[in-house]
């Protein structure tokens, strides 16, 4: 009699799955892999399950499989209906978590995987005659894996009677089931600080990738505040990252308190010369506290500017020096502050540091450029000012003693990248090609080269990361590539659908391999191994 009337509930009905392109975080219990809801015009006892194809990656690896019900909350933040998990994601970004949190969400169902065959998650709970959200989630341990792999996690069938005669679902899916890992390296009150921004990564000579971001330690909010700059290391590929170290500082500096001395938007850079590591950074100094840009005014004195500062390591990362003050070699009076442009500056092949700048005139209207030093960082240059209505930018490269500077977007109406390049160290700019081609949200984004002899396919490779989403979103995390020096980006491979704060830097990892380090909508900051192949790929016609 219940299996009859079940099946009547349930005749027509379909189950309708999202795969999201979305990292899979290593090493932590709970991921949205799949969202599947199930629409009920009438409520029913379900004596369910919903089976899985798991393959290409270690059945090992696979610490647990989980199917967890949200009710008729769309988990995903995108869309959802859900006004708490809104302003929590408002709040902390990736770093919101009560999709998994007891009290929002249920777990249904558990299992490990065997060794082979599908996975059965079985689960009996009572379904209500609205949207029925459920989703899959995995748990992988990163010691029993290669986190630059992909792997399928595919729904490939649903019932709700699962009984002798059991009557499976329609079941209809989008998205992309192929999936990749991803390293939560910073997250949410991770050491007991609420947020972490503004990404940065290097590798350096010695082959350690390091990380530098803001750490917002009261809030997400920008400059001025308690605001730190953090370094993180791996010497492993990026699969585990060392305890968090705090490079810059800024104390109690002119007698003001903490919260007034924030320092952040960080640069890093590797003198691949020397082997020391750079970071640059923005020290807000007083001024009620206000937003360091805009209560920046003309002059040179911390109290009423925003200054320039830079520490240097001499150990690969380990250790750093005290803060220099480099804003009166970089900045003129007139203006209202210059800062770098926040995620990776670059040597260049004649030994030249290059640190990607912006300058704010006095009316508060920026301009992109670059400061560079000659003399490995002991004293810096500036360059003329690129192009009005630009600030966060990136540099790189492109051909000996040729730099192509990419630009966020600052106030023009055709929302696209500025990329201008100059021959003679910004004393002059032209516009580049591809200027205007690349999409902006208004965000900042990442350049990166990668020169033929190193990296797996043996051509000159250049990368670029942003989100790729329409003005006023920052979802859609892509990594790109061009084998023209930037002409034309025909190949692209999203990684994070989901909407964030946006930021990202790229740096190499080995010759088949380049990471990113990103602000994604599954935690503060993460960082993805992704072989070079699976974003450069054959043109088909």
């Amino acid at each position: 009699m219940l299996a009859s009337l079940v099946l009547s509930v349930i005749t027509g009905v379909s189950a309708l799955v999202h795969n999201p392109r979305t990292p899979v975080i290593v090493d932590r219990p709970y991921n949205i892999v799949s969202e599947v809801n199930i629409p009920l015009k009438e409520a029913v006892e379900a004596d369910g399950v919903i089976e899985l194809a798991l393959e290409d990656i270690p059945r090992k690896a696979v610490r647990s499989v989980r199917l967890m019900y949200t009710g008729t909350a769309k988990p995903l933040v995108s869309g959802t209906g859900s006004a708490v998990f809104r302003q929590h994601f408002n709040q902390w970004a990736g770093g919101w978590s009560l999709w998994h949190d007891p009290e929002y969400s249920l777990e249904l169902a558990r299992c490990r995987p065997g060794k082979d065959g599908p996975v059965l998650l079985r689960f009996h709970h009572r379904l209500v005659a609205d949207d029925n959200y459920f989703y899959v989630s995995l748990e992988l341990d990163s010691r029993k894996m290669d986190i630059s792999e992909s792997f399928l996690c595919e729904v490939r069938s649903a019932c709700l009677d699962a009984g002798e005669g059991m009557q499976p679902l329609e079941v209809r899916q989008d998205g992309f089931p192929r999936r990749y890992a991803g390293v939560a390296v910073r997250n949410h009150l991770d050491d007991g600080v609420d947020s972490y921004r503004i990404p940065g990564l290097v590798r350096t000579v010695k082959g350690t990738l390091v990380a530098v971001y803001d750490i917002r330690r009261d809030s997400s909010f920008d400059l001025n505040g308690d605001i730190d700059i953090g370094v993180s290391r791996s010497t492993d590929g990026g699969r585990t990252w060392e305890k968090m170290r705090v490079a810059v500082d800024m104390g109690e500096a002119g007698g003001l308190p903490k919260g007034q001395n924030g320092v952040g938007d960080p640069c890093i850079l590797v003198d691949d010369g020397t082997g020391d590591l750079f970071i640059a950074g923005l020290w807000a100094h007083g001024r009620g506290g206000g937003t360091a840009i805009f209560t920046s005014r003309t002059g040179m004195d911390p109290i009423d500017v925003s200054q320039m500062v830079l520490v240097r390591s001499t150990d690969d990362g380990k250790t750093w020096s005290a803060p220099e003050n480099i804003t009166p070699q970089v900045k003129e009076p007139g203006e209202s502050c210059c800062f770098q442009g926040p995620g990776a500056g670059i040597t260049m092949k004649d030994g030249t540091l290059v640190i990607p700048c912006q300058w704010w005139s006095a009316d508060k209207v920026p301009s992109a450029g670059i400061i560079y030093s000659c003399d490995h960082g002991k004293t810096w240059k500036r360059s003329r000012q690129g192009v009005l209505h630009t600030c966060e930018a990136q540099v790189a490269e492109t051909t000996e003693g040729t730099l192509m500077l990419n630009m966020r977007n600052y106030g023009t109406p055709d929302h696209a990248r500025k990329v201008f390049t100059t021959g003679d160290m910004g004393d002059s700019w032209q516009p580049h090609p591809s200027n205007g081609t690349l999409q902006e949200p208004v965000c900042q984004a990442s350049l990166l080269k990668i020169p033929a002899g190193d990296n797996i396919l043996g051509v000159d490779l250049l990368f670029f990361s942003n989100p790729a989403s329409d003005p006023g979103t920052r979802n859609r995390i892509t990594l790109r590539a061009s084998t023209d020096l930037g002409l034309s980006w025909p190949f692209a491979l999203m990684l994070d659908e989901e909407h964030g704060w946006g930021y990202s830097c790229i740096a190499p990892v080995d010759k088949e391999t380049v990471g990113i380090l990103y602000e994604s909508g599954s935690a503060q900051l993460v960082f993805q191994k992704i072989k070079i192949k699976d974003i450069v790929k054959p043109q088909t016609n």
